[in-house]
This record gives structure tokens, C-alpha cells and sequence, in this order.
């Protein structure tokens, strides 16, 4: 790799993925040529961009500001290409999506025949998962979230908007009966998510006020889309979105329970993106095809 943008792209993968591993992945060289890319640089400029140990690396402030010099020249040379082959053609180039599992599966799969038919020239890289990742990390271009937004470094869109209920399948009910009040859910196998953002209370309204209400379990999973499934079972209680399992509880799969106590708390679906200023065709189009097909249909009570 010789020329200057092409050790800035190594450079940017690196700070972004956290290591030279990673980044060499993405640019299918080895982590030891994607060292010696940022070493070159270094010696060129005559400052230490990169603080190396046998753990991690970490950025300096020369780094710093050089990755965020790097990252406008080469979001502008990938501009400038995407711009020329949207003129002369169809956005083209690698995409990496990621979502949600329940919302990937429910929603997002089954728009991908439509658009790579529209758009044959762009490669799709899906994840799916319910861990919320790095966008520059994990190098996503475009990822669909689902509650508040902290993360003001990105660009969000709405999708839509649902609230959360708490649901049992018919078969779990008969066995052990149907709780009437919140406090109750103690006496229930609830389930739950193990990953660091979850906890173990719920919310509820109660008397005009607002409770949250300690629930336990024997199961715990790091996704909605294996909790629906031993909810579907008659495994336990699960509290899930209804973008999830609306259709669920419409066929009689899942019953929603104590809704008369339901904190009715909105969650937000959006679509979220680089706030470079420049967005390539490929992005561009994918989330304009996103909010065609999806902003009237996630309107869910």
C-alpha cells in the first residue's frame, strides 16, 4: 500500500476497529503489513500516533487529530466515487448493516430481495445481534436501534414507534395461572436479558403511580428472538416489543397480560448513520429504501 489515502483508510481502520488485527481484516492484509503502514506514517510525520502494549492500543492526541483529517479526506474520495457512480450508474460498494436479531428477522430480511434487486451493485454485510455495537468500531454504516439515542456522534432517521408488553403463551397460563396485579409477577418465571444494559425490574403504573417491579428467573439469553421462542414454548414471561410480536399476540400465539398496568413506554425505532459529512449512494439509498418500506408500517399501539 503506497499511496497516502490508502495508508490513511489503514490508519482510520485501526483507531476504529482498536487493532491492527482488525483492521487488516477489513483491508485483507495481514495485521502485521497494517503495522507497518502506521509506522511508516509515523516516521514520515515525526510523532507517535499510536501507544502500542501487548493488551491494546490506545490513541494519542497527534492521532487523535491526524485520524480525524484522515477520516474527512477519505469519506470525501469515497463521496467522490459514489457520487461519479450514481451519475454514470447504481450505488455500488460493501454496506454493513446491523440490527437488531428479532427486528433483523421480523423486518429487515425480508426487504433484501427488493433491494438487491434495485440495487444489484451493493454488497450487503449483515449482523445481527441485540448487543449494541460501535459504529466506528465494528466499521457499520448503517444500524437499526431501538430506544433512546446517547450516542450524539451519529445521524438518526425514524422508523417508527411501538411500546413493550408483557406476554405469556396461552399454555404457561393454564399451568400456572394468570397474574392480576404486578407484585404477583414474583410468583412467575420471567425472563431475561444478559447482557450489562438489562435489568431485572419492570415498569408498571400502579395506583396512578409509577413502580418497577423486580421479576426473576431460571433463563436468562442475550436476545429477543430466543426470549419470544421460550415465551412461545410456555416457558415463562417475557416483556418484548410489539414490533416483535404483535402478529403473536393477533393470532392468539401470545396473550398480553396485566395491560391495564402497562407504563406505556414508547420506544423509539431508528434508523442510525455516520454524522461524516458526506454519506455514500450505497447508505443513502439504503435508508431511503428502509423508511419506504417500513415508516408506515411500524406505527404499532
Amino acid at each position: 500500500m503506497d499511496s497516502r489515502s490508502g495508508e490513511m483508510l489503514a490508519f482510520v481502520r485501526v483507531v476504529e476497529t482498536g487493532s491492527f488485527s482488525g483492521a487488516g481484516k477489513d483491508l485483507d492484509m495481514t495485521a502485521s503489513a497494517v503495522s507497518k503502514v502506521v509506522t511508516r506514517i509515523e516516521q514520515r510525520l515525526g510523532v507517535l500516533l499510536l501507544k502500542r502494549s501487548t493488551r491494546a492500543l490506545s490513541v494519542t492526541a497527534e492521532g487523535k487529530q491526524f485520524y480525524e483529517s484522515c477520516v474527512r479526506i477519505v469519506t470525501d474520495i469515497d463521496q467522490a466515487e459514489s457520487d461519479l457512480a450514481s451519475r454514470t450508474g447504481s450505488p455500488r460498494g460493501m454496506l454493513r448493516v446491523n440490527a437488531s436479531l428479532p427486528f433483523g428477522n421480523h423486518w429487515l430480511l425480508p426487504l433484501l430481495p427488493e433491494f438487491r434487486h434495485r440495487y444489484p451493485e451493493v454488497i450487503l454485510d449483515i449482523s445481527l445481534t441485540d448487543a449494541v455495537v460501535d459504529l466506528n468500531r465494528d466499521s457499520v454504516d448503517v444500524a437499526v436501534r431501538m430506544g433512546p439515542l446517547a450516542d450524539a456522534d451519529f445521524h438518526a432517521r425514524l422508523l417508527g414507534r411501538g411500546r413493550r408488553a408483557v406476554v405469556a403463551a396461552p399454555s404457561y397460563l393454564e399451568r400456572h395461572g394468570y397474574p392480576e396485579r404486578p407484585i404477583e409477577l414474583s410468583n412467575h418465571q420471567c425472563f431475561n436479558f444478559n447482557f450489562r444494559r438489562s435489568m431485572d425490574e419492570w415498569p408498571f403504573i400502579v395506583d396512578g403511580e409509577h413502580v418497577s417491579v423486580s421479576i426473576r428467573g431460571s433463563t436468562l439469553t442475550n436476545n429477543g428472538e430466543t426470549m419470544r421462542q421460550l415465551t412461545l414454548d410456555g416457558l415463562g414471561i417475557s416483556r418484548l416489543g410489539m414490533f416483535h410480536i404483535a402478529k403473536d399476540i393477533e393470532n392468539g400465539r401470545l396473550v398480553e397480560i396485566l395491560p391495564d398496568y402497562n407504563a406505556g413506554d414508547i420506544e423509539e425505532i431508528n434508523v442510525v448513520y455516520s454524522s461524516r459529512r458526506h454519506m455514500p449512494a450505497r447508505s443513502r439509498v439504503f435508508i431511503d429504501y428502509l423508511i419506504e418500506k417500513l415508516r408506515s408500517r411500524l406505527k404499532l399501539d
